[in-house]
Protein backbone atom coordinates (compact mmCIF):
# COMPACT_ATOMS: atom_id res chain seq x y z
CA UNK A 1 0.00 0.00 0.00
CA UNK A 2 1.06 3.64 -0.88
CA UNK A 3 0.39 6.24 0.64
CA UNK A 4 0.14 10.05 -0.53
CA UNK A 5 0.35 13.22 1.61
CA UNK A 6 -1.90 15.32 0.47
CA UNK A 7 -4.79 18.61 1.39
CA UNK A 8 -8.01 18.44 0.15
CA UNK A 9 -8.65 22.17 0.17
CA UNK A 10 -11.32 22.33 -2.43
CA UNK A 11 -14.69 20.33 -2.04
CA UNK A 12 -15.83 17.79 -4.97
CA UNK A 13 -18.90 18.69 -6.81
CA UNK A 14 -21.85 15.95 -5.98
CA UNK A 15 -22.94 14.38 -9.60
CA UNK A 16 -26.28 13.44 -8.09
CA UNK A 17 -27.35 11.49 -11.08
CA UNK A 18 -24.54 8.91 -10.91
CA UNK A 19 -25.75 7.68 -7.00
CA UNK A 20 -27.80 4.94 -8.01
CA UNK A 21 -24.66 3.75 -10.35
CA UNK A 22 -21.52 2.12 -9.49
CA UNK A 23 -19.66 3.61 -12.77
CA UNK A 24 -21.06 7.28 -12.67
CA UNK A 25 -22.00 8.34 -16.23
CA UNK A 26 -19.52 10.95 -16.27
CA UNK A 27 -16.86 8.30 -16.24
CA UNK A 28 -18.21 6.69 -19.47
CA UNK A 29 -18.58 10.29 -20.92
CA UNK A 30 -15.40 10.93 -20.07
CA UNK A 31 -13.99 7.81 -22.29
CA UNK A 32 -16.98 5.61 -24.15
CA UNK A 33 -19.51 6.89 -26.75
CA UNK A 34 -20.71 10.40 -27.49
CA UNK A 35 -23.71 11.71 -29.20
CA UNK A 36 -21.60 14.49 -31.03
CA UNK A 37 -18.73 13.85 -32.97
CA UNK A 38 -15.43 15.19 -31.61
CA UNK A 39 -12.14 15.30 -31.73
CA UNK A 40 -8.53 16.26 -30.98
CA UNK A 41 -7.75 18.42 -34.36
CA UNK A 42 -10.04 20.38 -37.32
CA UNK A 43 -13.85 21.85 -36.98
CA UNK A 44 -14.64 18.94 -33.99
CA UNK A 45 -11.27 19.90 -32.25
CA UNK A 46 -11.17 21.00 -28.46
CA UNK A 47 -11.93 25.01 -29.72
CA UNK A 48 -14.76 23.71 -30.98
CA UNK A 49 -16.25 21.07 -28.38
CA UNK A 50 -18.40 23.48 -26.68
CA UNK A 51 -20.44 24.15 -30.06
CA UNK A 52 -20.66 20.55 -30.76
CA UNK A 53 -23.83 19.75 -28.01
CA UNK A 54 -25.43 22.15 -25.51
CA UNK A 55 -24.75 19.80 -22.92
CA UNK A 56 -20.76 20.98 -23.29
CA UNK A 57 -21.02 24.44 -23.14
CA UNK A 58 -18.62 24.44 -19.65
CA UNK A 59 -15.54 23.82 -22.34
CA UNK A 60 -15.91 27.40 -23.06
CA UNK A 61 -17.62 28.78 -20.33
CA UNK A 62 -16.47 27.14 -17.26
CA UNK A 63 -13.57 28.41 -14.92
CA UNK A 64 -11.91 25.42 -13.34
CA UNK A 65 -11.02 23.36 -16.78
CA UNK A 66 -8.28 20.65 -16.82
CA UNK A 67 -5.93 20.32 -17.59
CA UNK A 68 -3.46 23.60 -16.85
CA UNK A 69 -0.23 24.54 -16.67
CA UNK A 70 1.34 23.13 -13.17
CA UNK A 71 3.32 25.90 -11.94
CA UNK A 72 3.47 28.10 -8.69
CA UNK A 73 2.35 25.61 -6.49
CA UNK A 74 1.96 26.24 -2.97
CA UNK A 75 2.68 24.00 -0.30
CA UNK A 76 0.32 23.98 2.59
CA UNK A 77 1.05 22.59 6.28
CA UNK A 78 -2.28 21.50 7.15
CA UNK A 79 -2.32 17.78 5.38
CA UNK A 80 -4.29 14.70 5.35
CA UNK A 81 -3.08 11.23 4.28
CA UNK A 82 -3.86 9.74 0.60
CA UNK A 83 -3.92 6.33 1.03
CA UNK A 84 -3.72 3.82 -2.30
CA UNK A 85 -4.96 0.35 -2.25
CA UNK A 86 -5.10 -1.21 -6.06
CA UNK A 87 -5.80 -4.80 -6.55
CA UNK A 88 -3.89 -7.40 -9.02
CA UNK A 89 -6.48 -8.22 -11.89
CA UNK A 90 -7.36 -8.89 -15.74
CA UNK A 91 -8.13 -5.95 -17.38
CA UNK A 92 -10.21 -4.90 -20.80
CA UNK A 93 -8.76 -2.91 -23.14
CA UNK A 94 -10.95 -0.65 -25.91
CA UNK A 95 -9.85 1.60 -28.13
CA UNK A 96 -12.74 4.28 -28.20
CA UNK A 97 -11.57 6.47 -31.41
CA UNK A 98 -9.89 8.96 -28.25
CA UNK A 99 -7.51 6.98 -26.43
CA UNK A 100 -7.36 3.21 -25.19
CA UNK A 101 -9.23 2.25 -22.09
CA UNK A 102 -8.76 -0.03 -19.23
CA UNK A 103 -11.63 -1.16 -17.39
CA UNK A 104 -10.66 -2.19 -13.87
CA UNK A 105 -12.54 -4.37 -11.97
CA UNK A 106 -13.99 -3.99 -8.78
CA UNK A 107 -12.40 -3.58 -5.42
CA UNK A 108 -9.48 -1.20 -5.54
CA UNK A 109 -9.62 1.79 -4.30
CA UNK A 110 -8.10 5.49 -3.67
CA UNK A 111 -8.92 7.41 -0.25
CA UNK A 112 -9.32 10.83 1.03
CA UNK A 113 -9.51 10.42 5.14
CA UNK A 114 -12.51 8.35 5.48
CA UNK A 115 -13.26 8.67 1.70
CA UNK A 116 -12.80 6.04 -0.61
CA UNK A 117 -12.74 6.64 -4.05
CA UNK A 118 -13.17 3.24 -6.42
CA UNK A 119 -10.51 3.06 -9.57
CA UNK A 120 -13.02 2.37 -12.33
CA UNK A 121 -10.64 2.57 -15.33
CA UNK A 122 -7.36 4.19 -17.01
CA UNK A 123 -6.29 5.38 -20.03
CA UNK A 124 -3.62 6.79 -21.95
CA UNK A 125 -2.81 10.90 -23.83
CA UNK A 126 0.27 11.76 -26.41
CA UNK A 127 1.54 13.87 -25.57
CA UNK A 128 0.77 14.88 -21.47
CA UNK A 129 -2.31 17.25 -21.38
CA UNK A 130 -0.93 19.12 -17.92
CA UNK A 131 2.46 20.69 -18.86
CA UNK A 132 5.00 21.68 -15.61
CA UNK A 133 6.00 25.32 -16.32
CA UNK A 134 5.46 25.20 -19.74
CA UNK A 135 6.88 22.02 -20.54
CA UNK A 136 4.94 18.19 -21.70
CA UNK A 137 5.77 15.30 -21.02
CA UNK A 138 5.48 12.17 -23.97
CA UNK A 139 2.65 10.78 -22.51
CA UNK A 140 0.47 10.99 -19.68
CA UNK A 141 -2.12 8.22 -17.92
CA UNK A 142 -4.91 9.13 -16.07
CA UNK A 143 -6.33 7.11 -13.00
CA UNK A 144 -9.86 7.89 -13.05
CA UNK A 145 -12.00 6.85 -9.50
CA UNK A 146 -15.43 7.82 -8.23
CA UNK A 147 -16.79 7.08 -4.86
CA UNK A 148 -20.41 6.42 -3.93
CA UNK A 149 -21.76 9.87 -4.70
CA UNK A 150 -20.69 9.94 -7.93
CA UNK A 151 -17.62 12.20 -7.37
CA UNK A 152 -14.85 11.84 -9.43
CA UNK A 153 -11.08 11.95 -8.66
CA UNK A 154 -7.99 11.66 -11.28
CA UNK A 155 -4.60 10.22 -10.31
CA UNK A 156 -2.14 11.41 -12.98
CA UNK A 157 1.23 10.04 -13.89
CA UNK A 158 3.86 11.62 -16.50
CA UNK A 159 5.48 9.53 -18.88
CA UNK A 160 8.78 10.34 -20.54
CA UNK A 161 11.26 7.88 -22.71
CA UNK A 162 13.38 6.08 -21.16
CA UNK A 163 13.51 2.60 -20.22
CA UNK A 164 11.18 -0.25 -20.88
CA UNK A 165 8.63 -0.09 -18.87
CA UNK A 166 7.47 -3.43 -17.85
CA UNK A 167 3.87 -2.58 -16.63
CA UNK A 168 3.07 -1.22 -20.63
CA UNK A 169 4.95 -3.85 -22.12
CA UNK A 170 2.48 -6.22 -20.32
CA UNK A 171 -0.18 -4.36 -20.16
CA UNK A 172 -0.10 -3.59 -24.25
CA UNK A 173 0.13 -7.28 -25.22
CA UNK A 174 -2.71 -6.91 -27.85
CA UNK A 175 -3.45 -3.35 -27.61
CA UNK A 176 -6.63 -2.61 -30.25
CA UNK A 177 -6.09 -0.36 -32.99
CA UNK A 178 -8.68 0.36 -34.73
CA UNK A 179 -11.70 2.58 -33.53
CA UNK A 180 -14.49 0.34 -31.58
CA UNK A 181 -12.24 -2.91 -31.41
CA UNK A 182 -11.65 -4.68 -27.75
CA UNK A 183 -9.19 -7.12 -26.45
CA UNK A 184 -9.17 -9.05 -22.99
CA UNK A 185 -5.86 -8.91 -21.61
CA UNK A 186 -6.00 -12.40 -19.51
CA UNK A 187 -2.71 -11.70 -17.82
CA UNK A 188 -3.36 -9.87 -14.39
CA UNK A 189 -1.83 -6.39 -13.49
CA UNK A 190 -1.70 -4.56 -11.01
CA UNK A 191 -1.58 -0.75 -11.60
CA UNK A 192 0.24 -0.36 -8.10
CA UNK A 193 3.41 -1.20 -10.07
CA UNK A 194 2.97 1.68 -12.27
CA UNK A 195 3.14 4.26 -10.15
CA UNK A 196 6.36 5.74 -9.61
CA UNK A 197 8.73 5.60 -6.27
CA UNK A 198 8.19 9.76 -4.74
CA UNK A 199 4.92 9.89 -4.68
CA UNK A 200 4.67 13.76 -4.71
CA UNK A 201 2.02 15.20 -6.40
CA UNK A 202 0.52 18.80 -7.72
CA UNK A 203 -3.57 19.19 -6.61
CA UNK A 204 -5.86 20.89 -7.92
CA UNK A 205 -9.78 21.50 -8.73
CA UNK A 206 -10.30 20.72 -12.47
CA UNK A 207 -13.02 18.74 -15.04
CA UNK A 208 -12.81 15.95 -17.11
CA UNK A 209 -10.29 16.81 -20.35
CA UNK A 210 -12.73 15.30 -22.61
CA UNK A 211 -16.27 16.38 -23.62
CA UNK A 212 -18.42 17.10 -21.38
CA UNK A 213 -15.93 18.34 -19.90
CA UNK A 214 -17.28 18.63 -16.42
CA UNK A 215 -16.09 20.15 -13.60
CA UNK A 216 -15.78 19.44 -10.18
CA UNK A 217 -13.01 16.31 -10.62
CA UNK A 218 -10.22 16.74 -7.99
CA UNK A 219 -6.64 16.22 -9.79
CA UNK A 220 -3.55 14.69 -8.19
CA UNK A 221 -1.04 14.65 -10.77
CA UNK A 222 1.74 12.79 -9.52
CA UNK A 223 5.21 15.10 -9.98
CA UNK A 224 7.77 12.49 -10.57
CA UNK A 225 7.20 10.68 -14.62
CA UNK A 226 7.63 7.51 -15.21
CA UNK A 227 9.80 6.01 -17.71
CA UNK A 228 8.85 3.90 -21.15
CA UNK A 229 11.42 2.95 -23.92
CA UNK A 230 10.97 4.90 -27.67
CA UNK A 231 9.14 2.13 -29.03
CA UNK A 232 6.43 1.77 -26.44
CA UNK A 233 5.82 5.47 -27.09
CA UNK A 234 5.52 4.97 -30.41
CA UNK A 235 3.13 1.84 -30.12
CA UNK A 236 0.47 4.25 -29.03
CA UNK A 237 1.56 7.25 -30.62
CA UNK A 238 1.09 6.05 -34.36
CA UNK A 239 -2.80 4.83 -33.29
CA UNK A 240 -3.30 8.10 -31.57
CA UNK A 241 -0.49 11.20 -32.86
CA UNK A 242 -2.41 13.74 -31.01
CA UNK A 243 -4.91 13.30 -27.96
CA UNK A 244 -4.42 15.46 -25.87
CA UNK A 245 -6.11 18.63 -24.41
CA UNK A 246 -4.10 21.97 -24.68
CA UNK A 247 -3.77 23.55 -21.61
CA UNK A 248 -6.99 25.77 -20.23
CA UNK A 249 -6.97 29.37 -18.23
CA UNK A 250 -5.85 28.94 -14.45
CA UNK A 251 -7.94 31.69 -13.48
CA UNK A 252 -7.68 31.98 -9.70
CA UNK A 253 -7.40 28.46 -8.81
CA UNK A 254 -5.01 27.46 -6.23
CA UNK A 255 -2.13 24.17 -7.34
CA UNK A 256 -0.84 22.84 -3.73
CA UNK A 257 2.38 20.50 -4.35
CA UNK A 258 2.91 17.80 -1.32
CA UNK A 259 6.47 16.35 0.19
CA UNK A 260 6.70 12.65 -0.28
Amino acid sequence: MNRFILTAIVPCLILSSCERSSVPPEVHKATHDHKAHWSYNGDTGPEHWADLDPAWTVAKSGKNQSPIDLSSASQPQDLTDLETDYKPTSVDLKNNGHTIVQSYREGSTVSVGDKAYELKQFHFHHKSEHTVDGDSFDMECHLVHANEAGNLLVVGVFIKEGNENSFLKQLWTDMPEVADEATKNAQEINVEHFLPADLSYYHYQGSLTTPPCTEGVQWYVLAEPVEASADQISKFAKIFPNNNRPVQIRFDRRIVLSDD
